[in-house]
């Protein structure tokens, strides 16, 4: 059953059902394999007929992917990683010519740190390529990640499974944010004076994070009194309150601060944390994906000279 089924596939069909299961749509994938739409239609014909399955299934004016489709996204993309390997494993990767898209996941905080640098350096050397960014939880990218919906998730990611590779980029300490004025008299910020503040919480789900869980380990606590979902916008609730914010340390050299705020050390010793990026180990010899880690992490880690 199995080599009557390989004898009718054209491996070209592989390609366009990637295509299509990214895409989701006919027109579009049709302009991105440089194909008529009525040549993406038959070959949508060919698929659904040997798979006995829909593929893309029209609900009002959304288009989702079958159940099916949706098992096939990962082990596609490895097959098709696979088979660039065989044949000669020296198809290679001219970022000046390259059509592909690739897919990302980060929170605001990546984005600010990441995103412009890299897309000025992708613009520059890979102008052809499509880059989409997509935010999620923690849990979600590293879903997506596994599933082979995205190329790269960026983040925090502790305690990944086994077929997760990672990459740190930089070590992240943290910094207190907090209005000028209310500084207490000795202009010293210590425990107990940061413990009676009022505080911003930045989360994307309102659970606490790594702040108040190292204060729970020393049987100490907080008082949150706003939780917003990001990083990017906490800094301007600061000025005129007595609100205090404890966030990443990139976070506020990227912003525009007020300079009625004061950017202070915490009064407690919070380890810094890795920033990694993240990939299945399906793509570790890909060559288009091995480029853009190379470029995440050179422009992460400020090592980028090519602005």
């Amino acid at each position: 059953m199995v080599n009557v089924l390989l004898r009718n596939i054209d491996l070209n069909l592989l390609v366009v059902l990637d295509a299509l299961l990214t895409e989701k749509h006919v027109t579009r994938t049709g302009e991105r394999l440089h194909l008529s739409q009525p040549a993406i239609s038959h070959s949508l014909s060919k698929l659904r007929s040997l798979l006995d399955d829909p593929i893309l299934i029209r609900k009002g004016n959304d288009v989702h992917l079958s159940a099916l489709a949706l098992n096939l996204q990962a082990p596609l993309k490895a097959v098709l990683s696979h088979i660039e390997t065989l044949f000669g494993g020296t198809i290679a990767f001219e970022p000046a010519t390259s059509q592909r898209t690739f897919n990302l996941a980060m929170s605001d905080y990546g984005a600010a740190i990441v995103l412009p640098r890299l897309l000025v350096r992708i613009r520059k050397t890979a102008p052809n390529t499509t880059v989409v960014v997509t935010q999620g939880s923690r849990p979600a990218m590293l879903e997506q990640v596994t599933q082979g919906k995205i190329d790269l998730a960026l983040g925090v990611f502790p305690n990944l499974p086994a077929d997760i590779a990672q990459a740190t980029m930089f070590e992240e300490t943290f910094s207190c944010l907090l209005d000028r004025s209310t500084l207490p008299s000795s202009g010293i910020l210590d425990l107990d004076s940061y413990l009676l503040r009022p505080h911003i919480l930045v989360s994307m789900d309102g659970s606490i994070g790594e702040v108040d869980n190292l204060l729970r380990a020393q049987g100490l606590s907080r008082r949150i009194a706003v939780s917003v979902p990001h990083w990017r916008t906490a800094p301007s609730m600061i000025s005129h309150t007595d609100l205090i914010l404890t966030v990443a340390t990139r976070t506020l050299d990227e912003a525009e601060i007020d300079d009625s705020l004061i950017k202070l050390s915490p009064p407690l010793d919070i380890p810094p944390f890795p920033f990694v990026q993240i990939w299945h180990h399906r793509f570790n010899e890909d060559p288009a994906h091995k480029w853009l880690r190379d470029q995440v992490s050179e422009v992460a880690s400020h090592r980028d000279t090519s602005e």
